[in-house]
């Protein structure tokens, strides 16, 4: 199942340095590894803002479900999930 997610990522002015340092290394991780499986198939920035656009390719909604919650910046987020299905007008349907 396809899913766009939009994450927008607010952490506090406040957080220790290493603590944000940590997060982000652990998140860095966790995002790429999730890449290379093949589940978490595209992210963009959102220029201007400390946000992406996700494109992830799962199994069924718990296990996007239990990707996001398990992101070490989920805590620091606005998160909105779109399933997505496909157009008729998408030419790449004609080559399958």
């Amino acid at each position: 199942m396809l899913f766009a997610v939009k994450m927008d990522v607010d952490l506090p002015v406040e957080m220790d340095p290493e603590v944000k340092a940590d997060t982000l290394a652990r998140e860095k991780a966790y995002s790429q590894q999730l890449q290379r499986d093949g589940e978490w198939v595209h992210i963009w920035r959102l220029a201007g803002r400390y946000s992406n656009l996700s494109v992830f390719d799962v199994a069924d909604n718990e296990r996007l479900h239990e990707i996001l919650w398990n992101l070490p910046l989920f805590p620091y987020m606005n998160v909105e999930v779109t399933p997505l299905a496909t157009h008729p007008s998408d030419i790449a349907l004609l080559r399958a």
